[in-house]
């Protein structure tokens, strides 16, 4: 990686820092491209967020930013403009500045996870789905599911007021769809099942759930980063039930964000 003064500069920004993807992925991607620019880790706190972005915004080689926990709703209030999904949202994932100086932020949580498992051969249309946990990535996840097309989708939160908000503002835009919240009961049978809460990220967190209570064709997905196989996975392989990583999906929202960032890949 090549570093001058015409080095464009991209950052990932959230608390803690230390187990984003965005630097590895995007940094070789500009290195596959031939582009001459960088994105590093930014560690910002909760409370901080309003003045680090503040400041930010007067580097004028800084063209966009990936957008991590805590702070995807908090972002929405700081931009001059939010995409169709971040509208539908109330989250964004992926900021940028536009050539007037204002800046955008959109939501792609969802449609990459979406990409992510269609990538990997698992269809989408029709399925049953059960969905654990509807912050920001969760809520993403709740709509663009309702948009692949998902016959049914049962959503649930430890915050059950959240889940129900979710589940009726999916409703809404995708009436066709069987959404409800709920609990995961075992005699039920899901296509899939999610985890979309950060249970895994911790050693010594609980399971989101007991995958031996699903039915052994149920695909186990969790939307975490790193570990790259979490202890739910690790149990779930062990069953020999079929998995998905929380990697694929994040290959897939980096694409998606860094095609709105205007980058060519």
């Amino acid at each position: 990686m090549h570093i001058d003064g015409n080095t464009r500069v991209y950052a990932v920004i959230g608390d803690p820092v230390t187990a984003v993807r965005s630097p590895e992925w995007f940094n070789a991607l500009f290195d596959r491209n031939g582009v001459n620019a960088v994105l590093i880790a930014l560690q910002v706190k909760r409370g901080d967020l309003a003045t680090v972005f503040a400041g930010l915004k007067t580097i004028g080689n800084l063209d966009g930013l990936v957008v991590t926990m805590p702070h995807k709703n908090a972002m929405c209030e700081l931009l001059d403009e939010l995409g169709p999904a971040a509208r539908t949202i109330g989250a964004v994932n992926a900021a940028r500045r536009m050539p007037d100086g204002r800046w955008q932020g959109d939501m792609f949580d969802g449609r990459g996870c979406v990409r992510g498992l269609l990538d990997q051969g698992h269809e989408l249309a029709n399925r049953s789905v059960f969905l654990l946990g509807t912050g920001a990535a969760g809520s993403a996840v709740a709509f663009a599911l309702a948009e692949a097309g998902v016959k049914q989708l049962i959503i649930d939160d430890v915050d059950a007021d959240r889940s129900a908000a979710v589940a009726q503002r999916v409703k809404q835009v995708f009436p066709a769809v069987d959404v409800r919240t709920g609990k995961l009961d075992p005699g039920t049978v899901h296509d899939l099942v999610i985890n979309a809460t950060p249970l895994g990220m911790k050693a010594d967190d609980p399971l989101p759930f007991e995958p031996a209570s699903l039915a052994p064709s149920t695909l186990v997905v969790d939307v975490i980063t790193k570990p790259v196989v979490t202890p739910l996975l690790e149990k779930a392989r062990s069953l020999d039930m079929k998995i998905h990583s929380g990697n694929h999906m994040h290959a897939g929202q980096a694409v998606e964000a860094a095609r709105f960032f205007g980058l060519k890949i």
